[in-house]
């Protein structure tokens, strides 16, 4: 799969994974928050108040594992900094009670349909 392909199919699953936290009742807050030392996929407010940072991971085979498997400890610790800089950011972290880590992880099956699982509170 080419470069443009991955990157219409990543979009394609965090507007998947995007959707799946509306319909669960939370707000989104932001998609593809960006700093200079990287991107947050989806940062979303839970119906309990919880800030929520989301890393979503899309594939459309498990030919390279889990999408699950794709959040290494080194990119845990890079989301957590990314997580205190958003939080930093013109008081963005105003409100929450407290922090949570999700992973969400997007394949595709037989007929083309997107699959989302979210695992919250992941790390």
């Amino acid at each position: 799969m080419g470069a443009g392909r991955r990157r219409i199919l990543g979009q394609r699953g965090e507007a998947a994974v995007e959707s799946w936290y509306r319909r669960a009742g939370y707000e989104v807050i932001a998609r593809n928050w960006r700093c200079p030392e990287g991107e947050i996929d989806i940062i979303a407010r839970s119906p309990e108040g919880a800030a929520v940072i989301c890393e979503v991971k899309t594939r459309s085979s498990a030919a390279y594992g889990s999408p699950f498997e794709a959040v290494t400890r080194a990119k845990q610790r890079r989301l957590r900094r990314l997580a205190a800089r958003w939080l930093a950011s013109e008081g963005a972290g105003v409100g929450y009670g407290r922090i949570r880590f999700d992973v969400a992880a997007v394949t595709v099956d037989p007929g083309g349909s997107l699959v989302v699982e979210v695992r919250e509170a992941a790390f």
